[in-house]
């Protein structure tokens, strides 16, 4: 079995690679609009709520994760960690789809809502951005035994992905007044 530098080694090129595309591919599909495009698209309205249940969802699988680890049960963990994982590749990609059929929703709130809502926001965007290394990192870390390098970045990728996802909560309840069906 290799042993855990050359495991980390084999995945950095593509943890760096799907780090920094996934954003970029993300800005470009979130500018792609379909009906905009002119093609008759049955927006998917439905969406929201879903996804960001799948980000109430991660959140509690997250907490749930830690917990597990806490009292040894590193299978559990592992399954737990891997099922987040799952739930972030799905509600981006129902994110995007959103995007792709659905015309922008803007926020309505006035005064002080507004500056929370945009600060939550873009503090949510930007590490969401951020986390995507982080989680991965963590992840290899962890699946090749690497535990204490794994354990330590876990320290700063859990209290951001979980940050990550209960905001994503809070701005789908904040914005979802203004939706249009």
């Amino acid at each position: 079995m290799e042993n855990y530098k050359e495991l980390e080694q084999k995945y950095t090129k593509w943890i760096w690679i799907l780090s920094i595309t996934i954003p970029v591919v993300v800005a470009i599909l979130f500018g792609v609009n379909l009906q905009k495009l002119g093609y008759d698209v049955e927006p998917l309205s439905f969406l929201p709520p879903i996804y960001a249940t799948i980000n109430g969802l991660t959140a509690v699988l997250l907490v749930w994760a830690v917990a597990a680890i806490k009292k040894g049960n590193k299978a559990l963990h592992e399954r737990l960690i891997k099922l987040c994982i799952a739930c972030s590749v799905a509600f981006l990609a129902m994110y995007v789809a959103y995007h792709m059929t659905s015309i922008e929703t803007k926020y309505g709130g006035e005064g002080w809502m507004r500056y929370a809502y945009f600060f939550i926001l873009i503090s949510h965007i930007l590490l969401s951005i951020i986390i995507i290394p982080f989680v991965l990192i963590t992840f290899v870390r962890g699946i090749s035994g690497s535990y204490q390098r794994h354990k330590k970045l876990a320290r700063i990728t859990y209290p951001m992905w979980l940050y990550v996802a209960v905001t994503g909560v809070i701005v789908y309840l904040m914005i979802s007044p203004y939706y249009v069906n």
